[in-house]
Formats: structure tokens, sequence, C-alpha cells
């Protein structure tokens, strides 16, 4: 039977177009072969099977072109809406959520199984190869308890919260990561690692992602949010930040709230060993490749200096 060739007028992008998009990415491809992105994935995006679909070519189109994805996931919302169902309420101290011993256990079930295996899912139905594990596996990361401070209002003095069984990252082995690179698969990594102490922790997915970053010597850590990234004092999105400038603009005013504790992540990371960091809107379609693989960009990109 003949197949007929698709007439070039009804294509959605004229063949030319595309072919031009392609020339466009070539130099980064180039650039960019063999290098590792570290990729932050975040809870509220997951949620949507588009976006999840989107995301998910976009890795394995990462992968295809030589280039070393990794992906370390979150599951705020999706842990919320099963202590919920659990009947067990959440308490958050600058964004982090208190945990105890049976909420540390609920985190580990939503992060490392029903989320890391339905991510690893969506690489697969779009032609990756991926394998799920968490900071646990073959000794990834070693975690310390995190503690935070608060003043009292009446009396002025500085009380330490105990957050439980929160973490962040004392110590990364990217062993396991590298074993699975070299034999072609995409690591899907939940943020729960182990401690000196044999307990379990829950780690911030952002804090993950930075200190996998720096320890891979990354090409580039995506934070992948719900805001286009780092607007100015006029909604404008500024599109190259250095440390120095950040510390400014927070001096300023300009970035506060959640921003701050990515930028954070950002600027630890590529004063650690990554070469840049980027935070972009998660919600917009291939945001990812628009950012990195043509001359406008879609972020805000961090360097060191």
């Amino acid at each position: 039977m003949t197949q007929t060739k698709p007439d070039a007028s009804s294509s959605p992008m004229p063949d030319l177009a595309k072919a031009e998009v392609l020339i466009e990415a070539l130099p980064y491809f180039q650039r960019y072969a063999g290098r590792t992105f570290v990729v932050k994935y975040g809870g509220h995006a997951m949620g949507d099977a588009e976006a999840a679909r989107d995301f998910a070519e976009d890795i394995v189109l990462l992968k295809a072109v030589g280039i070393n994805p990794v992906v370390v996931h979150g599951g705020g919302p999706q842990i919320g809406q099963m202590l919920s169902r659990l009947g067990v309420e959440s308490t958050f101290v600058d964004g982090l959520r208190v945990t105890d011993a049976a909420t540390a256990q609920i985190a580990e079930m939503v992060l490392s199984g029903a989320i890391n295996k339905e991510l690893v899912g969506w690489i697969a139905g779009a032609g990756g190869k991926a394998i799920g594990i968490s900071g646990k596996d073959g000794g990834l990361v070693t975690a310390r308890k995190v503690t935070r401070t608060t003043r009292d209002p009446d009396s002025n003095i500085e009380q330490v919260v105990d957050l439980g069984f929160v973490g962040e990252p004392a110590l990364v082995d990217t062993s396991v990561i590298d074993t699975a690179v070299a034999a072609g698969m995409i690591p899907v990594i939940a943020p729960i690692a182990p401690g000196e102490d044999g307990a379990t922790y829950n780690i911030n997915a952002d804090t993950m992602a930075g200190a996998i970053a720096a320890a891979l010597g990354a090409a580039r850590l995506f934070l992948l949010t719900d805001v286009a990234g780092v607007l100015d004092g006029e909604g404008k999105l500024l599109t190259d930040l250095t440390p120095q400038a950040i510390a400014k603009l927070r001096e300023d005013g300009v970035i506060r709230g959640g921003m701050v504790p990515k930028l954070e992540t950002c600027i630890s990371a590529v004063e650690s060993g990554c070469e840049a960091a980027v935070v972009l809107d998660g919600r917009v379609g291939h945001a990812m490749l628009l950012e990195f693989f043509t001359a406008r960009g879609a972020g805000t990109l961090v360097r060191a200096a």
C-alpha cells in the first residue's frame, strides 16, 4: 500500500521552520553532549496529565540528543492529600512540613511509591528507560536533621523548633546515578534519605536537587516552579542573575517569600560545582527546552559570577 506524504501546508509548523528550530538547537546539542542536567519536577505539575506528558517527552529528548537527565521530584501536595485522607493534620515552619514518625512513613510511601513510579511510567510511555530510586538506594544521600529557630514575640527570645524527621543532604555519593546513566537509564529520585542515626528523613526536593547537581558537577540545574522566574519590581522577568545581584534584590525586597529558598538552592549549587541553575515555569509546555535550546530562553539563569 502506497503511503501519502502529509501536505506541508496543513502542518502546524512549516517544514522549513521546523528545520530552522533544529539548526538553532544544534550548537547546544554539540556543547552539552555527555553532560548532566538535574531537573527538579514539582508536585503541583504532576497532577496535570498533559503537563506530565510534556515533561516526560522533554526528558526523553534530552537523553536522545546525548545529554544525561537526572530527575528529582517533589510531592508536597500529594503528601498533604494523603495526610488529609488519613486525618493527620500538618503544620509548617518556613515552608517545611513538621514531620513526626507517622508522617515520615506516609511521606516515604507517597514519594518513593506512587509518585516515583508514576513518573517512571510517564517517561517509559514517552520512549525512555527510567529507574526510580530514592536517597536511600546505593547510599546516594545521607541526611542530617534540620532545625529552625523562631523568636517569641513577647519575650523576644529565640526558640529552637523541632521539625521532626525533616532533613537536608549532608553527604552525596553519586555512584548509583553514575551506574544508572552508564546503563542508558534515566534516574528518577525521590527526596527521602537515611540519617547517620538510621532514621528516615524527608528532604525538600529543591534542596535535594541542588545537592545532587553540585555533586555531579551538572551543566544545569532546572527548578521547575509555578512562576515565570525571578521578576523585578515592575513585574518583568530577570533572565540573568549572580549571587551578588540576588543579595541586592533581597535587600531591596524584590525577592521574597517562596522564591528566597529556591534562589538559595541555586546559589549553593553553582558555588559548589554546578555550572548554572535556572528557575522557570514548569506549567509552560516544554519550557525547559525553550530555555535551553533557543536563543530567547525562558526563565531566570543563575551563575556563580
